[in-house]
């Protein structure tokens, strides 16, 4: 086993007060050596941190105390080294930026596919009602060429804050399949779930934990390449390793 432990997690929870929480997690993470980014804002949460795996777990332990954070679940994956070169705790506006305020995935989530399920619905080429099933890469355009799912769409996208446009432009192509919005590690296909519902596209799922969670429960099934992580990895394989640099 590698020595560093790092986590990405997200969770879509009302934060009253999310500078409060900033200075709180920077204590927390800081007194435990931790490094990375946590991102903070009105909508909830989302992190990826890495450190010694004790003093992660001990993190994860203190925030999930509070009910706040309960239901916060890391997605996990090890290192040689630590990816990050210094800790970034941040209040924005958003936690994954789309610019539709109207999109509260805190006050009902996305209809989700686990990893298992998607991948029989890949072998079969159809979900359990017969519809054939599509994927939907969310990312943007320079992750999507690290590697995606076997003829997934990609709209080529420069910004996430693009992608509800995509979505009203290319909506018409999208009808009589079940369509799988999937991204890194599940923030921005659930954001991407809920607008895509909202606009009337039927048969909307997010795969549950995204790439991260997928890889870690199926492995490369039906994947083509590497994930594109944001830390000094660069990117991980379908073991969730890192992917040698070249």
């Amino acid at each position: 086993m590698k020595p560093i432990l790092n986590i990405s997690a997200y969770l879509f929870v009302t934060l009253s007060d999310p500078a409060a929480w900033r200075e709180s997690i920077r204590s927390q993470a800081s007194a435990l050596g931790l490094k990375g980014t946590v991102l903070l804002a009105e909508e909830g949460i989302n992190l990826f941190l890495a450190g010694r795996a004790d003093e992660v777990r001990r993190f994860v332990g203190w925030l999930r105390r509070d009910a706040t954070f309960e239901s916060l679940a890391p997605k996990e994956s090890w290192s040689d080294d630590v990816p990050f070169g210094k800790l970034l705790v941040k209040v924005k506006r958003e936690i994954i930026r789309m610019k539709h305020p109207a999109i509260r995935p805190a006050a009902a989530r996305a209809a989700a596919v686990d990893a298992a399920t998607l991948a029989r619905w890949l072998d079969a080429g159809c979900d359990d009602a017969g519809r054939p099933v599509v994927m939907l890469d969310t990312r943007n355009a320079f992750e999507v060429d690290h590697g995606r799912f076997a003829g997934a769409i990609d709209w080529r996208i420069s910004k996430f804050s693009e992608f509800p446009q995509a979505v009203l432009k290319h909506r018409a192509s999208l009808e009589g399949r079940t369509v799988v919005s999937y991204c890194t590690g599940g923030i921005r296909c659930e954001k991407a779930a809920i607008f895509m519902a909202e606009a009337g596209v039927e048969n909307v799922l997010q795969l549950d934990g995204g790439i991260l969670k997928y890889f870690e429960e199926v492995g490369g099934r039906h994947f083509h390449g590497d994930c594109f992580v944001f830390d000094a990895r660069s990117a991980v394989d379908a073991s969730l390793g890192a992917v040698p640099v070249s």
